[in-house]
């Protein structure tokens, strides 16, 4: 569909239940004190809802942003596969945080407050 379709469509279909929607909310936001779940629920809508009216007013809008994540998810994927691309001592660094935990919680007790740089992860030897 066109964007003016989209948007007559829209205007038609959708726009009535958002704006009986949005009023509801706005009436009700009145009378219910923001302490509670449910009050702090209604106040959240009334400050957020009117940020979708441009989605009424522009059939090239989109409510989702679907493309963008698809666009973006292979940088996501990608960031651990290239923590330590390029550099052999950033892999080497990198180690077992179970065995390094576990290590650090057993010695941590005795261990001089003066030396505890020691107990740092990348000053972890794998025995």
């Amino acid at each position: 569909m066109s964007p003016q379709e989209k948007l007559a469509r829209r205007q038609e279909d959708i726009k009535p239940a958002f704006d009986a929607f949005k009023e509801w909310a706005e009436n009700q936001h009145k009378n219910i004190s923001t302490k509670g779940a449910i009050g702090r629920a209604l106040h959240y809508a009334v400050n957020q809802l009117p940020l979708i009216d441009p989605f009424f007013e522009d059939g090239r809008i989109h409510l989702e942003n679907n493309a963008i994540e698809n666009k973006i998810r292979p940088l996501a994927l990608g960031r651990k596969n290239f923590l330590f691309a390029g550099s052999h001592e950033g892999a080497e660094a990198d180690v077992n945080h179970y065995a390094w935990m576990t290590d650090t919680l057993n010695r941590i007790g005795n261990h001089p407050v003066n030396k505890l740089a020691e107990l740092l992860p990348n000053n972890f030897k794998k025995l």
